[in-house]
């Protein structure tokens, strides 16, 4: 997925830094990934260490997790399934089409009528098999992981779901297809939720932590929306001209609410190594968080300039490359 903030380009980078701190060797180590989004740098560590704890408060990156991360046994006859999802008659009112395509009347241009008739079937025939216990968890969060995926490359979006294009775009345009959302696997059972970061961090405890919280005003919830609904498929009134679903604003993305929050998750975490990846435009100065950490422990910092995607505020559309400095705040307790 084309994700804000993904850690896709760097992930090599940061797992190059954590082991320069904590050693080469990670196989006896819990590593804990509580900012997740589409669970890239989890990915990164399951195949090193013993155990991966993943979170993140929105529902469809619990999902991408559930699976990637969650999910490290064969599941037999995936495959099969997902025949069988893409085989299937389209469904005439669902709620994608109703709320989300044009064809219905809704005034939203987010799928071509064609695949939120899809979507909604694949999506209905999921939850119909699951809650007849026809499925269990493994299949089904690797089924809707790969419906969430699979979706959002004909998405009549540029890149975010704050908007939908005007006109059907060629990519949007094309039929959806079921691509399988593969995981690693291997012999190490791992920890998927669904919290709030600051609560979760209180009831937990390993040996590596990394942070990737907002860095700044934009809400995930709303840029994203449209994947929370296909995940929760669940009965709403859409608001607005975007069709909005209700959610709750992240402190760490309040100007007022940031620097005590982000202060109490490291205060409360109960583990020897933090990482924190942030950006030379967050909320937060590096001074700031330079000053908030090394109150707990020995305090380092690297660097690293890349080139990444910057969204535009107002038009939510994904823009050239810039040149930007990621930041990798380090913290031994």
């Amino acid at each position: 997925m084309n994700y804000i903030g993904s850690k896709f380009k760097l992930s090599s980078w940061i797992e190059k830094e954590v082991k320069k701190v904590v050693g080469t060797d990670l196989s006896q180590k819990i590593f804990c990934d509580i900012f997740a989004g589409t669970g890239i740098v989890g990915r990164t560590f399951k195949k090193e260490v013993k155990q991966v704890i993943s979170n993140d408060l929105e529902h469809y990156s619990y999902v991408l997790n559930k699976n990637y991360i969650g999910n490290h046994e064969e599941i037999k006859d995936k495959e099969k399934y997902i025949e069988k999802l893409s085989n299937l008659p389209l469904a005439e009112d669902g709620f994608v089409y109703q709320n989300y395509c044009m064809g219905s009347g809704s005034g939203r241009q987010y799928f071509s009528d064609k695949n939120g008739k899809k979507i909604d079937a694949i999506r209905i025939k999921i939850k119909e098999w699951y809650d007849h216990e026809n499925i269990e968890d493994n299949l089904y969060y690797f089924l809707l992981a790969t419906l969430l995926e699979s979706a959002d490359k004909v998405a009549n979006t540029a890149s975010v779901y704050g908007a939908f294009l005007k006109h059907i775009k060629k990519s949007a345009s094309k039929e959806l297809i079921l691509q399988p959302a593969n995981f690693i696997e291997n012999d190490n059972p791992n920890q998927v939720f669904n919290m709030d970061s600051n609560e979760l961090v209180r009831k937990i405890s390993g040996d590596i932590l990394y942070l990737d919280p907002p860095y700044n005003q934009r809400q995930y919830s709303a840029n994203y929306h449209l994947l929370n609904t296909i995940s929760l498929y669940d009965n709403f009134i859409p608001k607005g001209k975007t069709g909005l679903r209700e959610y709750k604003r992240s402190n760490y993305c309040k100007m007022n609410k940031v620097h005590n929050n982000f202060e109490d998750l490291i205060k409360n975490a109960s583990f020897k190594h933090i990482f924190l990846s942030y950006n030379n435009e967050g909320l937060m100065s590096e001074y700031e968080v330079k000053e908030i950490m090394k109150r707990y422990g020995k305090y380092s910092l690297v660097k690293k300039e890349y080139q990444r995607f910057k969204a535009d505020r107002d038009s939510n559309r994904v823009h050239k490359a810039t040149s930007t400095f990621e930041y990798l705040h380090i913290l031994e307790k």
